[in-house]
This record gives C-alpha cells, structure tokens and sequence, in this order.
C-alpha cells in the first residue's frame, strides 16, 4: 500500500496509456516522488471524507427497495455478487452518474492494478485511450509500439475487445481489457473514418520502451519530435534545443503529434525556453475558486525576436502536448499547423474508501492563458492541414510540409 508520504495531495498530469495495462504519464507526483502515469491531473488524498447533506425529497428507499428485489429475486448460472460486491457495484454506479469518464471508482482489484501501473510495469499495446463522444478511442498509439507497428491510429474508436461490446464502458474496463502480459494477443475491432467495415486488428502485447525525442535537419529548418512528456524529456529537450542552436538557423518545427502528454512539469519547463519569467503557461480551474492554480514560465526564455516557429498538433496530441502548444500559441511565440488537438485536460484526486478501494475524482480542469478550457475544446491550428487517405503509405507528410513552406516564406 501506498506510505504516508506517497498519500499526499499531489497536482500532476494524467492519461490512460496502455503500457502497463492501465495509465502512462503525464505523470503522478507522490511526495516528492514521480511515478509515470499520463494524460489527466491527478492527487492523492487519504482524509477522511467530508460529510454531505442530502437535498430534501431523496429517496434512499428505492436504493433498498432495488436492493431486495435482486437480492430476492435474481437468478444466475454464475457465482452470484456478495453483498460487498454490490456495494462496490452501487458506488461505482454512483460515480458513473456523474457523467465523466474521469471520475471513477477503484474496487480492490481495480486499485492494486492502478498501483501496479504507477509503480512502473510496462507491458501491454502501446497506446493511449479516451472517451469521445462515449465512445472508446485511441488518441496515440506510441512510435514503435505493437498498437503502432500494427496499424491503429489516432481517432480510431474501439468496438469491441477481445469479442466484448465497448457500448458504455469504462476506460478503465477497457484498459483492464486490453492489458496483459508479454507475448499474448489483444483482438480488436476498430471502426476508422472513411471506412464502410469495422477493421480487425490482433495485437501482440510486448514490454513498451517509452519513446521521447527525435531530430532532423531539413535544409534551414530544424524538426524536434515530442513523442511523450517523460520524466527525463525535460533534459532531453534542452540537449535538442542546444543542437538546433548549433545549427545556426532561426526556423524551428516541433512536432507534438500523435503526441499523448506526460508530466505538467515537463511542459511548464520546455515553455519557459520561449517565454519570460511569470508568464502564464496553464491554469488550473477548480470548483473552489480560492484553490485554482497558475503554472508559470520559469524564464529560460533563450530565443530572440527573429525565432520563426511551428507546432504540428492532431488528434492524438493531447493533455500536456495541449498544454504546451496552447501556451506558445496564445503567447505568438508558435503557429499551430496541423488537425484539432484531442481535449483532454482535468484534473484528478484520488481519494481512499477503504484500506483497499478509492474514488479518482475530476476535481478541475485545465485552461489555456486566454481561459480556453482545453477538456471542452481542445485545441484548433491556426492552419488547418488534415493528412490525405493515402498518404503514410506513400511516405508523405502534408502537414510536415506546409509546416516547412510556411517557414520559408515567412520573413
């Protein structure tokens, strides 16, 4: 179980990236200890919790009322729930009624694998997963993963796994689906735009090196690929940056596409190279006004007024890519090129039931310098470029290209 000090209530970054089998990075702050999770913001509280006033004319007899009737009157070929088990059931069914993916409960299976997850097990697809539109989706498979050398794409919606209906399930049900050990296969029927059938796709589940940085040269612009927001791509970004300096040329592309998220800290560090000291680079907008948050440039700030820069940005560029790339935008350091950015971005705080269950509950949300709530909206390019059917097999890259041209032409 967790130790006092890894109880404390934390604010980190927060998804659900199937390496593990549960969630990847974005990074949960335990203490003064970082664990890799990704794609929301997450804390962890072990108080008590508070107490509720229940508003005038709630029924707590239908509860028990639904209670006797399936107790009394169910009938299964299977092992059928204890009484324990339903509470779980009810609690879960409780914080599914708040209508946010986000907000779940973790009975004591569900919980040991999360601590599994956070405490640093990668085995599984490759990939990230959300909800949109209800439906389960992928928002980034990761460069040379199984999910990714498989084929599977941002935006693809998965229907069923392993023959069972995704129809209202859970991320985390899905993760727990999809999760497994090295070597075994994951089935997966997946509907993609532009298709008139539901794609088949079997997944070997392998052990995921997390992927971080590339470089590449293109005549006088120079490319940096984010492929996560690691705990060591801080310092790996600065090294890209200091490259690119060498390099002598003021155009820069950086490449956040397919781009799931990672630590909060890691995007507040990389902005602070752009932006001077105390600009905004995220806020955080919580029920209780007094507890929101401002995350702020540390001022690096090393380039110069003649910087031309690019964001690439699509659908699988989510939470801390969002983060980033909203900053830079909205302070006219960068221009987005690209496809509309996936929304993700709340934050989360784990709360403990019992000795071995926990709520993870949407306690705020992210939003841009400007206020733009990037949960709700997520992020849209300033030049809209959407990558043609076709195209990744002939190895062409619009987007990267209109991200080159614009540099070029731009004085």
């Amino acid at each position: 179980m967790f130790s006092p000090d890894f109880l404390k209530r934390v604010s980190l970054v927060l998804s659900f990236l199937l390496v593990a089998g549960a969630s990847f990075g974005a990074g949960t702050v335990v203490g003064e200890k970082r664990l890799p999770v990704i794609g929301n913001v997450i804390g962890i509280s072990n108080k008590e919790p508070e107490s509720v006033i229940v508003a005038p004319g709630t029924d707590f007899k239908a509860f028990w009322s639904a209670w006797s009737a399936l107790s009394n009157k169910f009938v299964t070929f299977k092992k059928a729930p204890t009484d324990q088990e339903k509470v779980w059931g009810a609690i879960a069914g409780l914080a599914q009624s708040f209508g946010d993916p986000y907000t779940v409960f973790f009975p004591p299976q569900d919980l040991k694998n999360f601590e599994a997850s956070i405490n640093g097990e990668f085995q599984g697809v490759g990939m990230e997963i959300g909800l949109r539109d209800r439906v389960i989706t992928v928002v980034a498979p990761l460069k040379d993963t199984p999910a990714y050398r498989a084929g599977i794409k941002a935006g693809d919606k998965i229907l069923k796994i392993d023959g069972t209906p995704t129809n209202d399930m859970t991320i985390e049900k899905a993760v727990s689906l999809i999760r497994g050990t090295k070597g075994t296969t994951v089935e997966l029927s997946i509907f993609r735009e532009g298709e008139t059938e539901p794609l088949p796709f079997k997944v070997v589940r392998d052990t995921i090196a997390i992927p971080t940085i590339d470089t590449e040269r293109r005549g006088d612009v120079f490319i940096i690929r984010l492929y996560s927001f690691s705990a060591n791509s801080p310092d790996l970004f600065r090294k890209a940056l200091q490259e690119f300096s060498s390099f002598g040329g003021d155009k820069l592309v950086l490449d956040l596409r397919n781009n799931p998220g990672g630590y909060l800290e890691a995007a507040v560090d990389m902005a602070s190279w752009f932006l001077p000291s105390g600009k905004i680079v995220v806020k955080e907008e919580s029920k209780k006004e007094e507890e929101g948050k401002v995350f702020r440039s540390h001022g690096y700030n090393i380039f110069s007024d003649k910087l031309k820069m690019v964001i690439l940005v699509n659908g699988g560029s989510a939470s801390a890519s969002e983060i980033l790339a909203g900053a830079l935008s909205e302070h006219k350091i960068a221009i987005l090129i690209g496809e509309k950015t996936f929304g993700k971005g709340s934050v989360q705080e784990l709360v403990k039931v019992t000795p071995d269950t926990s709520l993870k509950i949407t306690i705020a949300r992210w939003l841009t310098p400007n206020g733009v709530s990037i949960s709700e909206n997520g992020l849209k390019p300033d030049i809209t470029v959407e990558t043609k059917k076709g195209d990744l097999e002939k190895e062409k890259d619009t987007q990267l290209e209109k991200a080159i041209d614009f540099l070029m032409k731009k004085k």
